[in-house]
């Protein structure tokens, strides 16, 4: 069985993402090990505290990494479409919800067609989308 303990018993902080690499390697490692030998109890002693300590810095390390920023929607299709992402909602779904033809919907979201009044309300009502948001962008 490979030594994994010898290979990174000096490391206390991952710099780099090659570090981070060779240390998910070894806590790969140390998983199939306890997978092949029936659970973690077939790891010893000294090698759970290994795992347990890299799996520390590797979670310290994923911390770390700064998220994407999410794009706010700029314009009212587009915030339409945030809605229906978030509801997991098809096209055809959501003009139900709205109770519009699927066509009006996609001529909406297309910016072919604007909203009326109506429509308004029920975007607000039905898709909590901000009431100022709408007057701004329609």
């Amino acid at each position: 069985m490979f030594n994994y303990l010898n290979l990174n018993n000096m490391i206390t902080k991952i710099r780099t993402a090659e570090e981070y690499k060779k240390v998910m390697l070894i806590i790969e490692g140390y998983l199939t090990k306890a997978t092949e030998g029936g659970g973690f109890q077939s790891l010893s002693k000294a090698e759970a505290e290994e795992l347990k300590k890299l799996s520390l810095l590797a979670e310290t390390w994923e911390d770390g990494i700064p998220l994407m920023p999410i794009r706010q929607p700029q314009t009212l299709p587009e915030m339409i479409e945030f809605k229906m992402y978030q509801m997991q909602l098809k096209q055809k779904d959501l003009a139900s919800l709205l109770g519009i033809a699927p066509s009006r919907l996609s001529e909406v979201l297309k910016g072919k067609r604007k909203i009326n009044l109506d429509l308004a309300k029920r975007l607000h009502d039905r898709l909590d989308i901000d009431a100022d948001f709408i007057l701004e962008k329609a």
